[in-house]
């Protein structure tokens, strides 16, 4: 089934369009309107999903990049199978060779669990079904760490994948690739370093090339396109921030490979459109897509993607004390069970918040709130969902870190009245579950913005709301969350939309400043 954003921006294998000029490899485009810079995912999202599987193909398709790197080899029956390491020890329930296993040996080992327990079932995928998911959806570079090269081209070729792949090897392997039958259909990329010069792979007249990011300039980068070549560059590691993202896309790099196309997306869409003219985008429980709910590395990556205020929850302790929570139960989000009242501030500090979401956040704790404040203080504003604790312990917390003016609060109205009371510089956002409540709630609360039911959203409604003087503010949550209705809810006139998918929004926002429509009515 196709992701809903997908279903927008793709139009199936027929009709993709090509950014091919002449000379190039007539490569498909699944995202429309294409960039100028293509983002290929290492491994596909491995720090949010299990690495080179079904899921982190997903998982990156929903996020709307060009490209996935997955890495390919070889069973010991000579089926091509998603799998960087040699060994099955770091990813499987299995231990020994790759190639000491038949496909169907590997078929029955657990490649999600070592991940995390959520992911339990995951399977090894071959190749074949690696292309049928990406088929019309997103491309795939496939680095090829053990093959049979005759029949990777067949399994490509196939597959009716050869616009949608290119294939990136030593050099050995790719000549005996573009050698085999079919072979001369395909896209090869070689790595290319200094010492090589410039005519090492005209023999093998490489589609692309992937270059260290230490080695991009723009001369080179005008070289290989003068040739017909796209530049890959590889921003992994220490390589992969802004600083470096910034200085090779403007040397002219085609495709950059990074563990964090999430940022790199989000700030390419921010750094072109005037805060002051978009719809705002809160971060739902932080950044809880890309890290643990309501967990410090959660609202560091909100901040990195640019976010305009955070989401949070908060709990207390037996003793007092208050944390980032969403739920009242300890059960779902860490490595203790029962009610978060029932256990002593020390307990809760010393939980592990992250194994529940993946390997990379093993150990994360559940985040005190005086701790979240210094983190977060001056650098987003807050949206507080005020669950647990009075008014009076909210303003003395806020007032402590001076944040009285940086932060909007939603609860029930009564709770709000005694909040207004008690500090009115503090923004209120009582929810709003239907039309007639607007007048009334206006005048009793002054709010800032009202939380409004999706469904209930519309032109009028929020004309209604505008000429209050109070913003629109809604959660785009669960079956909502698809680019339509972004796109929707913008033209309509709303203010905020709050999300767990925030770089599918500034697509949306991406697509509407795209169409010459203006970002929001």
């Amino acid at each position: 089934m196709l992701h809903p954003i997908r279903s927008a921006l793709t139009l199936g294998v027929a009709l993709i369009a090509t950014t091919a000029v002449a000379g190039e490899f007539p490569f498909a485009t699944t995202v429309q309107p294409p960039r100028r810079v293509q983002v290929i995912v290492h491994r596909g999202a491995h720090d949010q999903t299990p690495e080179n599987t079904i899921t982190a193909l997903e998982y990156s398709i929903a996020d709307a990049v060009e490209w996935v790197e997955v890495d390919v080899r070889l069973s010991r029956d000579g089926r091509h199978v998603l799998i960087h390491d040699a060994d099955l020890g770091r990813t499987t329930d299995g231990q020994g060779p790759v190639a000491d296993r038949t496909l169907a040996e590997l078929k029955s080992l657990d490649a999600g669990s070592k991940f995390a327990a959520r992911f339990a079932g995951a399977r090894i995928p071959t190749l074949e079904e690696a292309l049928a998911t990406a088929k019309g959806r997103v491309n795939l570079a496939l680095d090829c760490k053990q093959v049979d090269p005759a029949r990777l081209v067949r399994d490509v070729l196939e597959a009716g994948m050869e616009r949608q792949v290119v294939i990136f090897a030593g050099t050995d392997i790719l000549r005996t690739v573009r050698s085999a039958p079919g072979g001369e259909r395909l896209a090869l990329m070689p790595k290319w370093k200094p010492a090589d010069g410039l005519d090492a792979f005209g023999d093998l007249q490489p589609a692309a090339v992937e270059v260290d990011a230490a080695d991009v300039t723009s001369e080179l980068c005008r070289t290989f396109h003068g040739r017909g070549i796209k530049v890959q560059v590889k921003t992994l590691g220490t390589d992969d921030r802004p600083e470096i993202w910034d200085r090779v896309t403007e040397a002219g790099a085609d495709w950059l490979q990074t563990d964090r196309a999430e940022e790199f997306l989000a700030r390419s869409v921010l750094r072109r459109i005037d805060p002051a003219a978009r719809v705002k985008v809160a971060h739902h429980r932080g950044s809880s897509r890309y890290a643990p709910e309501n967990t410090l590395p959660a609202y560091e990556k909100a901040i990195r993607l640019g976010a305009d205020l955070v989401e949070f929850d908060l709990r207390t302790t037996r003793d007092g004390q208050l944390f980032l929570l969403h739920d009242g139960r300890l059960d779902r989000t860490t490595n203790a069970r029962g009610p978060i009242r029932e256990h002593d501030a020390a307990e809760v500090a010393g939980l592990d918040a992250g194994a529940w979401f993946g390997r990379p956040f093993i150990g994360t704790a559940v985040p005190k709130f005086d701790d979240f404040l210094r983190t977060v203080a001056g650098r987003v504003e807050l949206y507080v969902d005020a669950k647990d604790l009075s008014p009076e312990a909210l303003v003395s917390a806020l007032r402590a870190h001076d944040l009285i003016d940086r932060a909007i609060v939603y609860q029930h109205p009564d709770y709000l009245a005694r909040l207004r009371v008690i500090e009115p510089r503090l923004r209120r956002m009582p929810p709003l579950a239907d039309p007639s409540q607007i007048a009334p709630l206006a005048d009793r609360l002054e709010p800032y913005a009202f939380d409004t039911r999706w469904n209930l959203l519309s032109k009028s409604l929020i004309d209604q709301c505008h000429a209050r003087g109070v913003k629109v503010f809604s959660d785009a949550l669960g079956l909502n969350e698809t680019e339509a209705s972004y796109r929707r809810a913008i033209l309509d006139g709303i203010d905020l939309i709050q999300t767990d998918h925030p770089v599918r929004v500034l697509r949306a926002i991406e697509l509407l400043d795209a169409s010459g429509r203006p970002p929001q009515d």
